[in-house]
């Protein structure tokens, strides 16, 4: 899904940045249809597109 066709929300820092700039933001996409995700010190790489099925895989996987 491209970007640009599905504009993401509200972008917000990982929990985990620690408040130093070093971590990644994410937006949930238009329609609950998945997060984009970007690097909070180089904003000029384009944020990553992840489906919300490998978002939920994803983050399942991370609470073990």
């Amino acid at each position: 899904m491209p970007l640009e066709s599905s504009a993401p929300g509200e972008w917000r820092p990982s929990s985990y940045s620690g408040g130093n700039g070093n971590c990644v933001e994410v937006a949930v996409i238009a329609a609950g249809n998945g997060v984009a995700v970007r690097d909070t010190k180089d904003r000029t790489i384009p944020a990553a597109v992840i489906p919300a099925r490998a978002w939920s895989a994803f983050l399942t996987h991370l609470k073990g």
